[in-house]
Parts: C-alpha cells; structure tokens; sequence
C-alpha cells in the first residue's frame, strides 16, 4: 500500500511538472506494485499507459519491463495470444541484454497462463528453473513469488513429490519469506501450499486455515485460487456438496477481479460436482437457449447489446479493450451471430 501510495505520487509529481522521461519508469514501478497486491486490472492499465508513454522517450529495458507485466496480467484473463506475444517482447530484449527479472516474469507468466488452461505438465516445465538458486536468477523476493505457482503445476501434474526433492524446500524458504511481512497475502498461501503437500489427514485444517487468513487481507485472486483448490480436493474426496460451496466461492472471486481462465476452470470443475445450469426455456419463437457464458462474458453481451463501444465497456468492467474484444469474439462464436446488431436480438427476453 504504502508502495503504491509514494509511486502514485511521484507519477502526479512527474506529469505536473513535465518529466515525461520518468513516467514510462515511474509507470513500470507502480504496475510491479499493483500486480504484487493482486491487482491485475490497475496493473494493466497502468503498464498500457507506461508503454505509450516510453514509445515517445524510448528506454529499451522499461519497456522489457512493462511488456512482461502486461503478460502476467493477461495470463489470468485468458488471453493466450496477449500473453504470447506480451512475453515474447519481454523475453526477446531480456534474453539480449542478461534482464533476469525480466525473464522471470515473463516466463512466469507463460507459466501461469498454462496453469491457468489446465496444462500443469508443461507450467511445472516451464517454472523449475525460475524456483532454483544461482547466479542470474534475478530478485530472491520474486523468485520467492513464482514457487507457490511451482507447488501447484507439480502437485496437478501428477509429479511425484518425493521424487522432487526441491519442493519441501522451497516452500520452506517461501514460509520464511513470508513471516517476513514483505507480502500480505503469503501466510495464506504458504498454507494452501503445505495443504496440497500434505496427506489427507492434514490437508483439510490446513486449507481451513488458509481461507481463515485469506479474510485478514483483501487478495480475491488468491482467496479464489485456495477456494478452488479445496474444492477440487473435497470432490476428488467425493463430497460433492462441500465441493460445491468452494467451488462457487471460486467463480466468484475469479469473477470479481477479472481472472477469466480461472472463473471457466471453477466452473469446469462446480458441473463436474453436480452444479446442474439454470436454464431458460426455449421461447415459443424456437429461438434455442443461450449456451453457457462466464458472468464476465455475460455483463459484456449485455452491454454491447445495449449499445456500448469496446472501449466503453472495458472502462466500465477496468480491462482493457484487447480483452474485450478477445471476449466479443467468443461471445459471437458460442452465439453463433455475427454482428453486434445479431446479439443484440438473440439475448432478447
């Protein structure tokens, strides 16, 4: 918070008194901050406007930077031609001129996009040589940030823990970064992470207590990524009803912050514990229903269908316009329309 507070200062110092050199960096600064408390949307924005900003004053690392924040914000919205090509930039002046920090973040967010459509093999893969110690690997702080992601793609992917040796490990170093203070949200995920270690006798009070500590800070995001989860756990215990209470409380939290991918992951697995859809029924027009929609895909049809530029809406919901046409183009595929003026009459009542 208090990063933020003094880095939102400095970019109103900066634009008041025509240092436009410096914004492009303060920008980069601020959007590293907003994507550390959770806060994809403003992370996004605020390394969009970073980029415009550096394409008049050029500074080749900066914009390194900001294409690789970019690429993890994009990786929970689901947008996997944005991630590709956010981290290719990133990657493609990080790998010339030796940015680890830069490469970390990029691959990560690579990673976290594979995570994020089910992919865990290669997302386990891909994060390995992030987690390792050595030379070159950039921040321990972020290295720190990329192994509860790690925990994860290889307790999914089916890997053997006891075969990977480096896992207790480094979550152990995790746990006492975390009782440092330097992230909020970690004692939660430290707790979330020993859960997916753990055997079933200990896993159920340690997810338990993970959500109890996810009610001490504002992190929807990981709130929603220790909801699912437990959800997940609960129904492959098969107690489906418990499952299905988790499993929602996920939708929504992916929902409330825009992580797309994640919000059809919840819901993947919210059907598979016997979430059956509300359907309305077919109109007397033989109109058929409306195929599913995510409730993000849902607001933006009914806006567009009201009348509201791309633009429009991607300042309404706080994304960007990118992502809602990625969104539009969905929408018209699951429809099966064509133009705006089509929507607009096939989610007529």
């Amino acid at each position: 918070m208090t990063a933020r507070q003094v880095l939102g200062q400095a970019l109103a110092i900066a634009r008041s008194e025509a240092v436009p050199t410096l914004l492009p960096r303060i920008l980069e600064h601020l959007a590293y901050a907003e994507l550390r408390a959770g806060r994809h949307h403003q992370a996004r924005v605020h390394a969009e406007a970073g980029l415009q900003a550096a394409a008049e004053h050029p500074q080749r690392n900066v914009t390194a930077g900001l294409s690789a924040i970019l690429a993890l914000a994009a990786s929970i919205a689901g947008d996997p031609a944005a991630v590709a090509a956010h981290a290719q930039a990133a990657l493609s002046t990080a790998h010339a001129h030796g940015l680890s920090q830069v490469r970390t973040l990029a691959e990560w967010a690579r990673a976290r996009a594979d995570l994020g459509h089910g992919n865990a093999e290669h997302a386990a893969a891909r994060l390995a040589p992030l987690v390792g110690g050595g030379p070159r690997q950039g921040h321990f702080g972020l290295r720190m940030m990329v192994v509860p992601c790690y925990v994860e793609a290889a307790v999914l992917a089916g890997h053997d823990i006891d075969a990977h040796p480096d896992v207790e490990p480094l979550l152990g170093q995790y746990a006492r970064w975390a009782s440092l203070g330097a992230d909020p949200q970690a004692p939660a995920i430290v707790l979330r992470c020993r859960a997916l270690l753990a055997g079933d006798e200990d896993s159920e009070a340690l997810f338990i207590s993970a959500l109890a500590e996810h009610e001490k800070v504002d992190s929807p995001y990981e709130h929603a990524r220790t909801h699912l989860a437990y959800g997940m756990w609960l129904r492959r215990r098969r107690r489906p009803g418990e499952a299905r209470a988790q499993l929602r409380s996920a939708v929504m939290g992916f929902d409330h912050c825009g992580a797309d991918v994640w919000t059809q992951q919840a819901d993947a697995e919210l059907r598979a514990a016997g979430e059956t859809p509300t359907t309305a029924p077919s109109p007397a027009n033989g109109t058929p229903p409306l195929p599913h929609l995510t409730p993000q895909q849902l607001r933006i049809a009914h806006s567009v269908a009201q009348g509201a530029t791309n633009r429009e809406v991607a300042r309404q919901l706080s994304i960007s316009t990118r992502t809602v046409e990625y969104h539009l183009r969905n929408i018209f595929t699951q429809l099966g329309v064509r133009s705006r003026v089509a929507l607009a009459r096939r989610l007529e009542p």
